[in-house]
């Protein structure tokens, strides 16, 4: 019996064998073939680990790029009930007529002011009228309301959820009523924060064109006042693609070299490309679009605390446009942060920034790869 069996499996496993073995050299044949295929493949890796870029779990996914260290130091120390260090640099941005910095500053304290304002209430107490803390409150309120609706759909926010919201955001109606009268009478960073308001409000169109008059008679080329102004006219809130997409070009229309103004047609473009291919990013048009910000981005004051968000921009459609040398040396300019547009828009943000860099990195001659 044990004869007849090994005599009818033999067979049997020798054939299995002979198949696993085919299946194996096929694999073998078709790895190399790719390999032939496609040069770039062999060593990419290596490559991407030779220039030193940092992988995903080490990606910043809150900031665009580095906080100078004053800031940093002042970010730290409020919360631990130092709040001078803050006032002293939003004094001395009010002081230099640096409206960038200021507003920049202020949204990088009002976000900690609305999880914890205790330090907040030390500075109020300690210098009553202070226009940097008057600042700070209002704009901390209006980050304390989106923090109460929450970062769900509409259909999954509650009714508790929005009551708190739109009675928040109606306190900060009156706050930065009082930041304005306190306020350097130049000082456009009040109405900055007030966009917000609107937005989350639903407030009318003519609003909204009375805040960017105040905005615009004090810094007619603010980069943040115009990225808050560009999110009202957009679809998602209280405009439509081609409201959003005639403010972008206005507003990049006749700005000096070096204000980033360029950045707001891509931006318009992002928030409404429903398309599924990238042929939209590749017209002579978007290609335009792109050199002319690189241009912008070039004449930039190294020093502006939004550069690295419009070269986060950059870094993407030079991506999507095949441009892999300019892409890779974004990409390495940018390399350790992921918080800014588009990345922020995606499930996982430093897995796709990673994933469009190493990429670009790939195909990137290799002169570009060692000078960028």
């Amino acid at each position: 019996m044990i004869i007849l069996l090994w005599v009818v499996l033999t067979p049997l496993a020798l054939g299995l064998l002979v198949i696993g073995l085919r299946l194996l050299n096929a694999v073998v044949r078709g790895y190399i073939e790719g390999s032939r295929a496609d040069p770039h493949a062999a060593g990419a890796a290596a490559r991407v680990a030779a220039l030193g870029l940092l992988d995903a779990e080490r990606q910043h996914t809150e900031l665009a790029a580095p906080l100078p260290p004053a800031v940093a130091v002042a970010l730290a120390a409020a919360p631990a009930g130092d709040w001078e260090p803050a006032a002293d640099l939003l004094a001395a941005a009010a002081a230099a007529r640096d409206w960038e910095r200021r507003t920049f500053l202020c949204e990088q304290l009002a976000d900690l002011a609305a999880d914890d304002d205790t330090w907040l209430r030390s500075w109020e107490e300690s210098r009553p009228g202070d226009p940097g803390a008057a600042l700070v409150r209002a704009r901390g309120t209006v980050f304390l309301a989106w923090k109460v609706r929450g970062a769900k759909r509409a259909a999954a926010t509650t009714d508790e959820q929005f009551e708190g919201f739109h009675r928040t955001l109606t306190r900060s109606r009156e706050e930065h009523l009082r930041a304005v009268a306190l306020a350097p009478v130049d000082d456009p960073s009040p109405y900055v924060g007030e966009i917000w308001t609107a937005i989350g409000l639903g407030l009318p169109h003519d609003e909204m064109r009375r805040l960017w008059r105040e905005i615009t008679d004090r810094a007619p080329h603010h980069y943040e006042a115009t990225f808050s102004a560009l999110q009202y006219w957009c679809g998602k809130w209280c405009g439509s693609a081609e409201s959003a997409r005639a403010f972008a070009v206005r507003a990049a229309a006749g700005a000096p070299p070096g204000s980033l103004m360029t950045a707001f047609p891509l931006i318009a473009h992002y928030e409404h490309d429903e398309s599924d291919s990238t042929d939209v990013d590749r017209t002579p048009e978007m290609f335009a679009a792109v050199d002319a910000a690189l241009a912008d981005v070039a004449a930039a004051d190294p020093g502006h605390p939004r550069l690295a968000e419009v070269r986060h921009l950059l870094a993407y459609y030079l991506y999507l446009q095949n441009r892999w040398d300019e892409a890779l040396e974004q990409f390495r300019l940018l390399d350790g942060y992921v918080g800014a547009l588009p990345w922020r828009y995606k499930g996982d943000p430093a897995a796709e920034f990673c994933r469009m860099r190493d990429e670009s990195a790939r195909y990137a001659t290799p002169g570009a790869r060692e000078a960028s």
